[in-house]
């Protein structure tokens, strides 16, 4: 049986990753068994290289990875990253002032450019305990001293989606404003996504969006699911995911990935759902 597609991408948290920042062995085997089919597999995250790097060794990942939002392409084999895009600091300084004047002080973090780029985190910003260095800054300006591929945002009171909402209408055409995660909302270089990094690796890798499938569980997925021939959300995808999804899969505690890689196997054809 012929696999479908030529390139397999996933989005990292809630996606790939159960709660534990672990992969299932079920997933492992479909992701390789896909790949012994004829197919990349590619990761595209919204995390940066370094909050990245050691999920794509724990997995013997060698291929291209697609990181900050699309930001930035890495060669997982070689450590190296081959494209990269920063923030114009000026115009991000200029949105937050916006945003703040709509809603009020926000606590900040931010992502420096490069393979060992640190994410500095301000006060008052609440940080996911694990396994992610940060390092905290006292005086939030020690942030913009050198170059940024994104800047965190959170709100004492909005929660992520008001969030969102109230900083893209404050922001206009300045910067892009994203939703990536729980207590995750981005400030991106404009007209930056997912898919615009997708789109560049797969060009290295010589594939194209006709012959994607892509994973994903947050809004910060859509234009992923935009560009890719099929669009899967996790069950536990954001509402606004689902809404633009070809196909609803099992969550990601759930192996919900090699549900779907398991059936193409299976079959080698795509079942389209309506929505």
């Amino acid at each position: 049986m012929t696999f479908p597609f030529k390139l397999v991408a996933t989005d990292l948290d809630g996606t790939l990753l159960r709660g534990d920042e672990t992969v299932s062995e079920r997933t492992r085997e479909a992701l390789a068994a896909a790949t012994s089919a004829g197919a990349a597999h590619i990761v595209v995250t919204g995390r940066s290289v370094p909050w990245t790097r050691h999920i794509l060794d724990d997995l013997g990942y060698d291929g291209l990875a697609v990181c900050g939002q699309g930001a930035q392409v890495y060669h997982a084999g070689e450590h190296k990253l081959l494209t990269s895009l920063t923030l114009d600091r000026q115009l991000a300084g200029l949105a937050l002032s916006k945003v703040e004047a709509e809603v009020g002080p926000l606590a900040l973090a931010a992502s420096r450019d490069g393979l060992e780029g640190e994410v500095l985190v301000g006060p008052g910003y609440r940080v996911h305990e694990g396994r992610l260095p940060y390092v905290f800054v006292e005086d939030a300006s020690e942030m913009w001293a050198a170059p940024l591929n994104k800047v965190y945002l959170q709100h004492p009171e909005l929660d992520d989606d008001a969030l969102a909402t109230a900083a893209r209408a404050a922001v206009g055409n300045l910067v892009d404003v994203v939703m990536a995660g729980p207590g995750v909302v981005e400030i991106l270089p404009l007209g930056l996504s997912k898919a615009t990094g997708l789109s560049l690796a797969a060009r290295r890798l010589g594939v194209k969006a006709v012959d994607t499938i892509a994973f994903g569980d947050m809004p910060n997925d859509i234009p992923m699911f935009g560009w890719a021939r099929h669009g899967v959300a996790m069950a536990n995808a954001h509402d606004t995911l689902k809404a633009v999804a070809h196909e609803i899969t099992a969550s990601n505690e759930h192996d919900g990935i090699a549900v779907v890689l398991e059936e193409l196997l299976r079959t080698g054809s795509v079942a389209a759902t309506p929505h």
